[in-house]
């Protein structure tokens, strides 16, 4: 079962992960053992994708050599009155456009995988996984695919308390084939304490944002002379009040760095990114 843990007070924002800030689910050794896994399984589970109108299918083993940049939701979103899902659109700075979420978990889980600062593309019900288990055939599609600057992460997202038996299944089966094709794979079923806080807060400043008083590097100027509360920097800015909406631009872009182990206050302390402070040093 899934626990909650505090991020330790050392764990840096401009360094956090999807996997700092996730809560995953452990899933039971009995979800696993109701999957059928013969010799050859890979080529026998098959995933179908839709390229356009077109249904693409292959078998699992052949997934990493699906064009996933032609690739659209192989479900539908759907929207009606009296659905118990909120459904809707979030727009991602790192790939300048909207993308699809069928819950409130979806859209933090879009929104954090925005902060993680390594995503390139978010695939949303990027496939239809067809496995096999000990009770025959079914069918299963994971949420998002994230494609990253490092490794793929394949995500399903759903609140512990409302993951059945029949659907740790379907998650054993979506992390075996992440692991046979060197994907990364989560359940998120919840997030870190006051991780979503912070990104909420961050986003504030996530878009592009005009600097003609030159705050930003003043704010970075100050930081590289040592973690410090978030109050005092925005103090030595020369518009303390415009200094503010500065330094949480910084924070989402992650040219600085706060500690996560409490929420965005003025008390909270700050460092300097270590790659901002690597630009500032050599001036680029």
């Amino acid at each position: 079962m899934p626990v909650d843990v505090t991020l330790p007070a050392t764990r840096w924002s401009d360094v956090s992960t999807l996997h700092d800030l996730a809560r995953p689910y452990a899933l039971s050794p009995d979800a696993v053992e109701r999957l059928a896994m013969p010799s050859g399984w890979s080529s026998r589970w098959t995933t179908s994708w839709r390229l356009g109108r077109e249904l693409v299918t292959c078998p699992v083993r052949d997934l990493n050599g699906v064009d996933m940049a032609r690739t659209v939701p192989v479900r539908r979103f759907t929207w009606r009155t009296g659905q118990w899902h909120r459904p809707g659109l979030e727009y991602l700075v790192s790939t300048d456009r909207h993308h699809g979420f069928e819950s409130f978990e979806e859209e933090l889980l879009l929104l954090a995988a925005d902060f993680a600062g390594r995503l390139i593309e978010a695939l949303a019900q990027p496939f239809r996984l067809r496995f096999l288990t000990t009770d025959g055939a079914v069918d299963h599609i994971p949420d998002f695919l994230l494609l990253t600057r490092g490794t793929p992460w394949l995500v399903d997202v759903r609140p512990a308390e409302r993951i059945a038996p029949e659907d740790e299944v379907k998650f054993a089966a979506s992390a075996e084939v992440a692991l046979t094709v060197g994907w990364n794979y989560s359940v998120v079923s919840g997030w870190r304490r006051h991780a979503v806080g912070l990104v909420d807060s961050f986003s504030v400043g996530r878009r592009p944002l005009s600097d003609r008083l030159g705050l930003q590097q003043q704010l970075l100027s100050a930081a590289a002379q040592g973690p410090m509360p978030f109050g005092s920097l925005v103090q030595q800015c020369s518009v303390p009040a415009v200094g503010r909406a500065q330094a949480i631009h910084l924070l989402w872009h992650r040219r600085l760095g706060l500690d996560m182990s409490g929420p965005l206050a003025d008390a909270s302390t700050v460092r300097l990114a270590p790659e901002a402070g690597r630009r500032l040093r050599t001036g680029w």
